[in-house]
């Protein structure tokens, strides 16, 4: 039987991508690990790899389609020894969505829900899918179709092994040949609780409380002469961010702390680890940046305070072992990506700036992994280098706390009773109410200008 393969969700909030370039063509020969395609999503240009071997029977969705559906068929996949005479025998898709869920969930009225947003934003689950049957170790129910590639059913036919028993890794639970080389290598089919089973799609997050409906997009434009303005479609970023941003607004009770650090003792540290930096085929081995020492701050003051380095659950508060930092990136095409520098207070400032440097680099490519730039403890937002004094950011959840960076400016400063001129820079703390309250805030605030403003604590 032909296989299908249909177009990949590659990151959480992915609901349709660019099928920018077929690395294959109709009749090559793949297997499992091969780089079939490179996808556009929302944040980054990725691979798709095959997930079975066989031939490229039939390519459904041509290089340069945008807005594929995700679960969207894009090429078929033909077993060795089959002809494309064997496509049009083949079952069509029956959905475009992770196997139907038993007729007790939800209603067919329900919203789909996008793959693995519940996990993200760790928002509560509708109550009346509580009591919903729970998948069997292939994804399915007793009894029904279990969903495997054509190779792994003649392996595991081979091997007499019931396929019922094997807990499939492909898209969707479907088992493919590496599960079955797993259930021989170990001796029979694998246990349901001897791999984390794959599930349906996650529940969809219950949704907050209704704002007034926005106006038309036909309302908006009769505010404006026609010809006097020109119309740029949103790109999967765009929309992304809209939805994100406007979410957090609504759903994550914010306060602000903002607080001046002086940053002369600062910028004479970063010119003297700039200095002593060796040179590698004529260039500097690292450029420290002053947002390379916040973000060094922000993550020893979190491993300082570590009872601010959490997310909300509804259920639990999740209090992290390090404090991973993502960091604002602006894109060339306006848009915004954070790539997370992971374990800052454990980094060097050297290993910082050249992660960043690297993030930063990559993110511009749309070539960040989905591993780079998901997660995350809080973040950095810098907009000082555009000459911004001071600002407040939106909390990304399921972070809990986001420092904006205004830049670092000459002021007048009182010192010992005289006036003094020194180089300070505003720091603007958003806090989630409802993990962070204001003491604890002040404290980790506090903790953060301390280490700007006496630098050396930022070298042990």
């Amino acid at each position: 039987m032909p296989t299908n393969i249909l177009m990949p969700a590659l990151s959480p909030t992915m609901e349709k991508g660019n099928l920018a370039k077929w690395l294959v063509k109709e009749g090559d020969a793949v297997k499992s690990g091969d780089v079939i395609a490179e996808i556009e999503t929302d944040k980054a240009t990725m691979e798709v790899e095959a997930v079975d071997e066989g031939v490229i029977g039939k390519i459904v969705v041509p290089e340069g389609s945008s807005d594929v559906p995700v679960n969207e068929l894009i090429a078929v996949l033909l077993e060795e020894g089959e002809d494309a005479g064997a496509i049009d025998a083949a079952p069509k898709p029956q959905a475009k969505a992770a196997p139907e869920p038993a007729k007790s969930e939800a209603p067919k009225s329900d919203p789909a829900p996008r793959p693995s947003e519940a996990a993200h934003d760790e928002a509560p689950k509708s109550e009346s899918k509580a009591d919903a049957p729970k998948p069997a170790a292939n994804g399915h129910d007793k009894g029904e179709r279990v969903f495997a590639s054509p190779l792994a059913r003649r392996l595991a036919k081979e091997a007499g092994i019931d396929l019922k028993g094997i807990s499939g890794s492909g898209p969707h639970g479907r088992v493919v040949k590496a599960d079955v080389d797993e259930a021989k290598a170990s001796g029979g089919a694998k246990a349901a609780d001897g791999k984390a089973a794959p599930a349906t799609a996650p529940e969809p997050v219950a949704p907050a409380a209704k704002a007034p409906a926005p106006a038309s997009d036909d309302a908006i434009r009769k505010l404006f002469a026609e010809g006097s303005y020109e119309e740029i479609p949103h790109d999967g970023m765009r929309k992304t961010i809209a939805r994100r941003m406007t979410e957090a607004r609504q759903t994550v009770p914010t306060f602000y702390l903002t607080v001046d650090c002086e940053i002369d003792a600062l910028l004479s540290l970063r010119e003297q680890i700039n200095a002593s930096a060796p040179e590698r085929d004529g260039k500097a081995a690292w450029k420290v940046s002053v947002n390379d020492m916040v973000i060094k701050a922000l993550g020893l003051a979190l491993a300082q305070v570590p009872d601010a380095n959490v997310s909300w659950t509804e259920s639990v508060m999740l209090k992290h072992k390090h404090a991973d930092v993502g960091v604002a990136v602006a894109l060339p095409n306006n848009g915004l990506i954070t790539p997370i520098i992971r374990a800052v207070e454990t980094k060097t400032l050297s290993v910082i700036a050249k992660e960043m440097k690297d993030f930063a680099q990559r993110a511009k490519d749309r070539k960040l992994k989905p591993e780079e730039y998901q997660g995350g403890t809080t973040a950095v937002s810098n907009l000082g280098m555009f000459g911004i004094k001071d600002f407040t950011a939106v909390i990304n959840p399921p972070h809990s706390t986001i420092l904006a960076v205004g830049g670092g400016e000459k002021r007048a400063v009182v010192k010992g009773g005289e006036i003094k001129i020194a180089t300070v820079m505003s720091l603007t703390l958003s806090c989630d109410h409802r993990s962070v309250d204001g003491a604890l805030g002040a404290t980790l605030i506090s903790a953060i200008k301390r280490l700007i403003e006496k630098p050396m604590g930022l070298l042990v």
